[in-house]
């Protein structure tokens, strides 16, 4: 069987963002933690026997803004079912605004079990994050960096690219300030203008491609030069510090999601939960799924493991599919003669242009 990993949904931010595309709700009045807990302890024991009661290897609580529960609270969610069972070496990884509120909960998140905490920090740059709609400041974020360095061994931050009116001086500024800090990992973003988004409706003064594409470059070459491996399209790392949970998304494997609005994978079907909170919270239990057709698999795969600047070993495709490499032979062949993939017999991965035309890479094995 695949490796299992669970993402826990916390649907609740305090404001929410002009570009996000989440399914995040503004928190009025509160967080109800203690039913939204019940609900995913209700959630969580009508699924596990779709998972086979499989060792969970990776945790992801992410959102919305996680990091308003309560480390009380997290404590709680992660031991939400006693027929759950979390590998020993199990990566938990919790997703946390750096504002003053949250930064002074992290000691109790480590307390809790988190082991990995991201931080969505976006800019350094305090009219980038008011361009963004964000709520705290750069001095914030950089204190809660400092903060999270203290109590995690792993920490991300996350930042954006791309941002209204940015230079490519700004935005390598922002880079460099994230580099000092010493994380483990950074993920580098372009910002995308989502449909249903208030930026979509809006939209802002964005870079143009090109200077876009000056940036996407910097950030690549400065993070390298920094000792940051590009191992997926906007994710870098240091020696052993990979998002383990993130890569058995890349890798096809199975994940149970829980909270409103989650997804899961299990056994060749998808499901889906209810995205609005308040049905969440009235049936948590309900679930909608369907079969991953045949003819979506290899597609399927290919759009999660070319997004691996290193790709994949061909026996995995036949390992997480149930389909044998002979049946993509073809589209195989057109991408290489396209200049946008790699093939050897050991390695099949995206070319420099394949990373950069990523969309049309996988367009070749979409149906």
């Amino acid at each position: 069987m695949p490796p299992l990993s669970l993402y826990i949904h916390v649907p609740w931010c305090l404001k929410k963002c002009p570009y996000c595309d989440f399914n995040s709700h503004e928190a009025r009045g509160g967080i109800p933690e203690a039913a939204y807990i019940d609900a995913l302890r209700r959630d969580l024991d009508s699924a596990l026997p779709d998972s086979q009661e499989r060792p969970v290897q990776t945790v992801f609580i992410g959102g919305g803004t996680p990091s308003l529960m309560s480390p009380a609270g997290i404590r709680e969610m992660l031991g939400v079912s006693p027929r759950l069972t979390l590998a020993p070496d199990a990566e938990i990884t919790l997703e946390a605004n750096p504002g003053a509120i949250e930064a002074a909960k992290f000691a109790g998140f480590r307390d809790a079990g988190v082991t990995r905490l991201s931080l969505g920090v976006q800019s350094f740059d305090d009219a980038k994050l008011a361009a963004l709609g964000r709520i705290h400041t750069a001095d914030e974020a950089k204190r809660a960096i400092d903060l999270a360095l203290a109590h995690f061994e792993r920490v991300n931050l996350d930042l954006m690219y791309g941002l209204p009116g940015q230079t490519l001086a700004e935005a390598r500024r922002d880079i460099e300030t994230a580099i000092g800090f010493g994380a483990g990992h950074v993920s580098a973003y372009h910002l995308t203008v989502e449909p249903n988004t208030a930026f979509h409706h809006a939209p802002p003064d964005l870079p143009d491609d090109d200077l876009a594409a000056d940036m996407q470059e910097m950030v690549e070459e400065t993070l390298a030069a920094a000792g940051y491996a590009h191992y997926e399209t906007s994710a870098f790392a240091r020696p052993g510090r990979q998002c383990r949970h993130n890569l058995n998304y890349w890798t096809f494997g199975d994940y149970l999601g829980i909270g409103a609005g989650a997804h899961s994978k299990l056994d060749g079907r998808r499901e889906a939960r209810s995205r609005n909170p308040k049905d969440y919270l009235a049936d948590p239990a309900t679930r909608h799924w369907q079969p991953i057709a045949r003819n979506d698999l290899a597609g399927e795969f290919m759009m999660n493991a070319l997004r691996l600047i290193d790709g994949f070993a061909p026996p995995l495709f036949q390992e997480r599919t149930g389909l044998a490499l002979a049946t993509i032979e073809d589209r195989l062949g057109k991408a290489v003669a396209d200049g946008l993939l790699a093939r050897s017999s050991d390695r099949i991965a995206p070319t420099l242009l394949g990373q950069r035309f990523l969309n049309r890479l996988i367009a070749h094995f979409l149906d």
